[in-house]
């Protein structure tokens, strides 16, 4: 009995001691695995996506500095990793419903636009110079001097056909205009100048257009005589008679 109970009395004891060891060893694994759990959590907050509110801030500084619109794609490319430039652009629209510009969707890309009912803000008049070609002045003179004039009479005139974008450009800038057809066969439509022309050059009526006396003397004209005539020295009737010549207000015809 008495070694029974030594025995049995000394078996918890030798139990204890069998345990300890594996107490031990969980206590020194622990700080192992902690270390391990240390380390790992950096590398977490080091790829933790910013707060929606700044990737806000982000799509928009990336849409406003853009000169084209950006794709969803290329906004995450730019964005730090983590980051959900769609559910920022669905914020940043709500935003600027009611502002001056808006986000807008331009296919499959998204730009800052000025809000449709401010458009007119941004229209800008200019006046445009346009060169009147050689042969649109001298259609606009004949137009201008020989009113109404017919296209057949024009070519007469020139020496040359003229061309439908000549006259086209000067019924774009409203100098000419359509007349009455007139009464010959074919009843062939007719050009005059018309209230822009005589307001671009300072006049009341084609009546006071310069003659030729004034046109020579501003040299704008050329003095010598049309080959194959022989003025006389000291004739000057024949400019008197060119300016003079009957019928010629038919010419100024309305």
């Amino acid at each position: 009995m008495t070694e029974t109970d030594a025995t049995s009395d000394g078996a918890p004891g030798a139990a204890e001691d069998a345990r300890a060891p594996e107490l031990t060893e969980g206590v020194e694994e622990s700080p192992g695995t902690t270390d391990s759990e240390a380390s790992e959590k950096p590398r977490d907050t080091l790829f933790e996506a910013p707060p929606l509110a700044e990737q806000e801030r982000m799509v928009e500084a990336i849409l406003f500095a853009s000169a084209e619109p950006v794709t969803v794609r290329e906004l995450e490319a730019r964005m730090p990793h983590g980051s959900d430039p769609a559910e920022a652009l669905v914020r940043l629209r709500r935003h600027y419903e009611d502002r001056g510009v808006r986000v807008v969707r331009v296919g499959d890309a998204w730009a800052i636009r000025t809000a449709p009912d401010l458009g007119f803000l941004m229209q800008k008049e200019t006046v445009e110079t346009r060169k009147l070609s050689r042969a649109a002045i001298e259609t606009l003179a004949i137009i201008a001097y020989h009113q109404p004039v017919t296209r057949a009479e024009i070519e007469e005139i020139r020496g040359v056909s003229v061309s439908r974008g000549t006259v086209d450009q000067l019924l774009e800038m409203e100098w000419i205009r359509f007349g009455r057809r007139k009464m010959t066969p074919g009843r062939p439509v007719t050009f005059v100048v018309t209230q822009d022309f005589l307001d671009e050059f300072g006049l009341e009526s084609a009546r006071d257009l310069p003659g030729l006396k004034e046109l020579r003397s501003a040299g704008l004209l050329d003095n010598r005589p049309p080959p194959g005539t022989i003025p006389l020295p000291g004739d000057s009737a024949g400019d008197e008679g060119e300016d003079e010549a009957p019928g010629q207000s038919e010419l100024f015809e309305d």
